[in-house]
């Protein structure tokens, strides 16, 4: 069922970079099925291009599998690549998005970036792909807009 996999069931040094990451992919055992998968990322965190200090941002990544499944240690070590990663947050959002339909081919992703407050702005970037199956339930993504000390 596992494609050769490197890093589930082992110790895995945390990538240098997400070049250097490797999202690795299983076979989904329900191909035939329809189905969502979540992903949630709420301590995500990356560098500031202009500045160095650490931007921080809530992910949620759904989607529905083709052929093969993310696999989540893979996915985790992938994300926290981003540690130490230089890029604006549109960047970010969809190199994230971008590695997970290169790797997965889903029938369906959809990936929502909040992040929070840079200069007084939080930024929000949402990115899909591809079309929800018919019949399948997508729930919202149920991340509150950010509001401040509250």
């Amino acid at each position: 069922m596992a494609k050769k996999l490197t890093q589930l069931g082992r110790r895995a040094a945390l990538p240098k970079s997400p070049d250097a990451a490797k999202l690795e992919a299983v076979t989904n055992p329900h191909g035939d099925s329809d189905y969502v998968v979540r992903f949630t990322a709420p301590e995500f965190t990356c560098l500031c291009p202009v500045t160095g200090q650490p931007d921080f941002a809530h992910f949620v990544i759904d989607y529905c599998p083709a052929k093969s499944l993310v696999e989540s240690k893979s996915l985790k070590l992938f994300l926290s690549s981003f540690r130490n990663h230089t890029a604006f947050h549109e960047d970010t959002t969809l190199l994230i998005a971008k590695r997970i339909v290169a790797a997965i081919k889903p029938k369906y992703l959809r990936v929502a970036g909040y992040w929070y407050p840079r200069g007084g702005i939080p930024i929000d970037v949402f990115w899909q792909i591809g079309k929800l199956p018919a019949g399948v339930w997508l729930p919202d993504i149920e991340v509150e807009p950010y509001r401040g000390r509250g």
